[in-house]
């Protein structure tokens, strides 16, 4: 893994200056993964690691989503380069995260919609959150409540209710992600959302919705009319 030495200098300030006058948009994804891996690896030809480790993992979105581990034993990465990788995750997701911060998540759909498969699409093992919504709909918490193997996770009902009750909440948004890529529910997933609405209703808790996220795309159990 290990490339030889190089003077990059004329080429990384090539993509540096493309990356200003251009935007985003102006870097192809192994070339925003190869100037990142610069800041930890200055001395050497980053280019053959970026488009590696692009093609081990499957694409950008997999790559940035990976657990430092994977990183480390699959690319061969120091832990310098592992976190040049992770800050790009972590500086989109804040970015997304503020335009749901504050302001009723229902009226913001499509926002919401952006951060959860910026943060959970390319997840390699299935994560269920709760988001929990105050009487004016304002996101209270975001919640990982389990973590399960690659295609299931346990979720307990009265759990989901109890932490419901203690931060006083008066909305729920569940939220999973399938790996598989598929967001299409599973019979086990339209189970335990009734079973989660059902149990909330006495109380006056109110499940807006159960979001399922995938590569390719986001399945609303509401508008599917399984709520």
């Amino acid at each position: 893994m290990a490339d030889a030495p190089t003077d990059g200098t004329g080429h990384r300030a090539r993509l540096r200056k493309r990356l200003i006058e251009g935007g985003h948009g102006a870097l192809l994804d192994h070339e925003l993964v190869e100037y990142l891996l610069t800041l930890a690896i200055p001395r050497r030809d980053t280019k053959p690691l970026a488009k590696q480790l692009i093609a081990e993992f499957g694409g950008l979105g997999p790559l940035l989503s990976a657990e430092p581990e994977a990183l480390s034993r699959i690319g061969g990465l120091s832990e310098g380069a592992v976190a040049a990788l992770m800050i790009a995750k972590a500086s989109a997701l804040r970015l997304l995260a503020d335009d749901i911060r504050e302001k009723p998540i229902l009226a913001n759909w499509q926002a919401l919609i952006d951060y959860l498969h910026a943060d959970m699409a390319h997840e390699p093992i299935e994560r269920v959150r709760v988001l929990h919504l105050d009487s004016k709909n304002i996101l209270i918490r975001d919640e990982v409540v389990t973590e399960g193997s690659i295609d299931q996770a346990a979720v307990y009902v009265r759990e989901i209710i109890r932490r419901a009750i203690d931060l006083h909440a008066s909305g729920l948004i569940l939220v999973h992600n399938h790996p598989s890529g598929d967001p299409a529910p599973s019979k086990a997933d339209i189970q335990l959302t009734r079973e989660v609405a059902e149990a909330a209703r006495p109380l006056g808790i109110a499940v807006h919705d159960h979001l399922i996220v995938g590569t390719q795309g986001q399945t609303s159990m509401r508008s599917q009319g399984l709520i």
